[in-house]
């Protein structure tokens, strides 16, 4: 017998209580995380029957469970001369599996209030997915058949192809996006990471479903599988779970060789745009993310850059000289290289100006350093605002996960701060001289004033 689509009503019923289950749980995970996260939820690290390991943060409070997982591989994993075939196959992880259409299987997700995206970075694809506790059974359903039967049909590969390089032709008029993708394209010239990471309207066409299914083949298997789950399940029910979802998949992965690199040095490129304001983006190489010093250079970024206001580059260029609304830092260690990132925007004649004061910044860290006023401050504000990384369900897990991955293990979140604590000024002077001893690489987007590649 045919199911009745559900009413308007009932999809409306079923999306407020999701709504209202997540603010709900979000009210209380801000009021039992707001001093101390590391005292206030228990991780739990579970193994199912079948292998498959997973971090669990229980909280029956709430009728709602959120899972965040991902697998290895990212788009420095997508097939020579086909590039954003990572980026296309998460375009088509809700169009269609099993014996569900696109169309049918979206109306199913709707029905249930299930919430699932996927997302490719350059190492990992992940995955979230969120559901109420009633309808818990149902929708692990859909998510079995999303990560192991997942259905090309031409009619939707088409669609979402077609959306992905219309995306394209838009970011090819945002200065940020060709900053980004330009700066990588020149520091990791033929290398996975210089590669544009949603691919190009060439690439994205040579891409066929064949191709889609042979990377989910390559990519989705146990053994570089990580998955956190916060919310209402025990761990018992947990691993059944785990085993049904994620126990049909391969053992290992067919990972394609991914070469450690560092960052091409170079000095400054641009690339002409007709707006009436340049970008710039700037960076070089970092530490990796299990350097020991690089909660000296986390430390030493958020003086730089990375703390908003009260960074050096946001005083120096807006507060004091009004030249930018707004100049920034990260850092982005990767599993094959790790740079450091940061970027202005400005009046194209005003241009050269901020990228000298950046570079002055830059130098002084080298020649002095920090002083010990800006280093305790900083502390002070890393330690204290780190709660906040963990005021909902969806945050808790994207945390955990992103520990989970980096091999951190359970007892992280107890040691972060005590890291962040044991920095001490001599640290950031000693990583400062070695982070920025060399000229940053520049690109710059626009029409500025007074600037030639190469200068």
């Amino acid at each position: 017998m045919k199911r009745p689509s559900p009413s308007r009503a009932a999809i409306f019923r079923a999306r407020t209580f999701l709504l209202t289950a997540t603010v709900w749980l979000a009210a209380i995970a801000a009021t039992i995380i707001s001093s101390d996260p590391a005292s206030a939820m228990k991780i739990q690290e579970i193994t199912s029957k079948g292998g498959i390991k997973a971090w669990l943060v229980e909280e029956h409070a709430v009728p709602l469970i959120a899972m965040r997982f991902a697998f290895e591989g990212g788009n420095a994993q997508d097939p020579e001369g086909k590039s954003g075939t990572a980026h296309f196959l998460t375009g088509m992880m809700d169009e269609g599996a099993g014996d569900l259409d696109a169309q049918a299987f979206q109306r199913r997700m709707e029905e249930i209030a299930m919430r699932m995206t996927f997302d490719d970075s350059k190492d990992y694809l992940y995955g979230s997915f969120e559901t109420l506790t009633e309808n818990r059974k149902e929708s692990i359903a859909l998510l079995k058949m999303v990560v192991n039967k997942p259905r090309f049909d031409a009619d939707a590969v088409e669609r979402v192809r077609s959306q992905i390089i219309a995306g394209l032709a838009y970011a090819a008029r945002d200065p940020n996006r060709v900053a980004t993708e330009q700066w990588f394209a020149t520091a990791f010239p033929g290398h996975p990471y210089g590669r544009a990471a949603n691919g190009t309207a060439e690439t994205l066409t040579a891409v066929k479903a064949e191709d889609l299914e042979a990377y989910r083949r390559r990519i989705f298997a146990k053994d570089t599988l990580r998955v956190v789950v916060v919310g209402d399940i025990k761990a018992a029910d947990l691993g059944v779970m785990l085993d049904d979802v994620f126990g049909d998949l391969p053992a290992k992965a067919q990972l394609a060789k991914v070469a450690d690199i560092k960052p091409t040095p170079s000095r400054l490129k641009i690339v002409e745009m007709a707006v009436p304001q340049s970008v710039a983006q700037f960076g070089g190489n970092s530490l990796m993310r299990k350097d020991k010093d690089f909660m000296a250079a986390f430390v030493l970024n958020h003086l730089l850059g990375g703390g908003g206001f009260s960074s050096r580059l946001m005083q120096e260029v807006r507060e004091k000289r009004g030249l930018a609304y707004s100049a920034y830092s990260y850092l982005q260690p990767l599993r094959h290289a790790s740079i450091y990132v940061g970027g202005v925007a400005t009046k194209n004649e005003e241009m050269g100006q901020s990228l000298d004061v950046i570079r002055a910044e830059l130098k002084r860290l080298v020649d002095t350093g920090p002083t010990q006023e800006e280093l305790d401050n900083a502390k002070s504000y890393l330690t204290g605002s780190f709660a906040l990384r963990f005021d909902t369900n969806a945050k808790i897990a994207n945390q955990l996960l992103y520990f989970y991955q980096e091999d951190f293990g359970i007892d992280y979140v107890e040691k972060r701060n005590a890291e962040v604590n044991a920095v001490t000024l001599d640290d950031v002077k000693r990583v400062g001289k070695t982070l920025f001893k060399d000229e940053p690489f520049v690109i710059v987007v626009g029409k500025p004033k007074g600037l030639v590649s190469g200068g």
